[in-house]
């Protein structure tokens, strides 16, 4: 019967990680946008900013919130923002207000990546922690795979590509009135917040600044590929770029596998062997891929890096918050503050491509990111890995 009543308590919780998603939503959405409003490339590339953005300026403010009003409080709040970020272009979509939409986006999909993570660990934990965490992961990724299908299809069948949202705002609807009346006992930390500077303090810490350089860098490698893959196989495969495209389609595919095997792998193997595995391979496979011109060839590795590294934002963020557990919410807030990574290693990728004339220069910036973070994966050290 507790197992019964466990299992209802995460199902609301689970459904928030497919909201999450709905950030992801952003890269499709740049190309109708564009297309619509007639942008030039410079305000098109304004969009993602507009979302990734707030992880920067949100994330630690929302973790203190939570210490104050609770971490299902912060949830709901964030599902809210999120509701009313979908319901706008319901009502009409402009130009500002698609910007708005974005902009409240991001803002309450900070607040859920800050504070859903938390509300789990008030029902599960212990070694179950990491493999909910990454299962919430997979339920956001099957959300960012679905969202180019989603949008695509409304914009085939009714011209309209906007009247998707209608679809985001129903399933928004459900999740925030399911959690509203899902009854969670949250677990009081033992010590508050004191204050902005306190949580940045935390990168006083070894374990924590490790964890944190690892989350910008995996945030960095994920939206790197996802970014690259079309342009090498235009590159490289001489594809036209309407058939290029379907490499990001390849890539959240072998992502989203990547994260049920990880959700199986973790309930056996330690999470250090499974990091330290895990990068040494996507290293690997980046190190071929500066050298693969076959179209077949590149997109076999794409899948490999994507299948490798999905399941390790789970992996980082849990560790982070086993180093310490008294101050989850504030590590919480760190942690998804290192998303921003999102926003600065792409900018990088395009100077080095530039510099160097081909992607190779934005490989180079990749391949940082997982030197880095195999580094990160030998040198993390706390009672988590000390299990293997």
């Amino acid at each position: 019967m507790q197992k019964e009543q466990t299992n209802l308590k995460l199902l609301p919780i689970l459904l928030g990680f497919f909201i999450m998603g709905f950030c992801d939503l952003v890269g499709v959405s740049v190309t109708y946008a564009q297309s619509q409003f007639n942008w030039s490339e410079t305000q098109a590339g304004f969009l993602p900013s507009m979302v990734f953005l707030w992880f920067l300026i949100v994330s630690i403010p929302a973790a203190m919130a939570m210490d104050k009003y609770g971490r299902k409080n912060l949830v709901l709040t964030g599902l809210l923002i999120t509701l009313i970020a979908t319901f706008i272009p319901v009502i009409s979509f402009t130009e500002t207000s698609c910007y708005v939409t974005f902009i409240l986006l991001g803002i309450g999909n900070t607040i859920l990546q800050v504070s859903l993570n938390p509300l789990l660990t008030d029902i599960v934990n212990g070694k179950q922690l990491t493999s909910y965490i990454t299962g919430g992961q997979f339920i956001k990724a099957i959300s960012s795979f679905s969202g180019p299908l989603l949008v695509g299809y409304f914009s085939i069948k009714y011209g309209s590509w906007e009247k998707s949202f209608y679809i985001y705002t129903l399933i928004t609807s459900i999740s925030l009135i399911w959690l509203l009346f899902t009854r969670i006992e949250e677990v009081a930390p033992e010590k508050k917040t004191a204050s902005f500077a306190k949580t940045i303090s935390l990168l006083k810490d070894r374990n924590i600044l490790l964890s944190f350089l690892g989350i910008l860098c995996i945030v960095g490698l994920d939206v790197g590929m996802n970014t690259i893959t079309p342009k090498l196989l235009i590159e490289r495969a001489n594809l036209a770029k309407e058939a290029a495209t379907y490499g990001s389609s390849w890539y959240f595919a072998a992502r989203t596998i990547g994260t049920v095997f990880g959700i199986l792998v973790l309930r056996k193997l330690s999470e250090k062997i499974f990091f330290r595995i895990n990068m040494t391979v996507v290293l690997l496979a980046l190190a071929a891929l500066v050298f693969v011109i076959n179209q077949s060839l590149i997109l076999a590795l794409v899948c490999i890096i994507a299948f490798g590294s999905s399941s390790i934002f789970a992996v980082i963020y849990t560790l982070a918050i086993k180093s310490k557990p008294s101050l989850t919410n504030e590590i919480s807030g760190l942690m998804v503050t290192g998303i921003a990574g999102g926003a600065i290693f792409p900018p990088l990728m395009g100077f080095a491509t530039d510099y160097i004339g081909s992607q190779q220069g934005a490989l180079g910036i990749i391949i940082l990111c997982t030197i880095y973070l195999v580094y990160c994966s030998f040198k993390l050290n706390n009672t988590a890995l000390r299990e293997g």
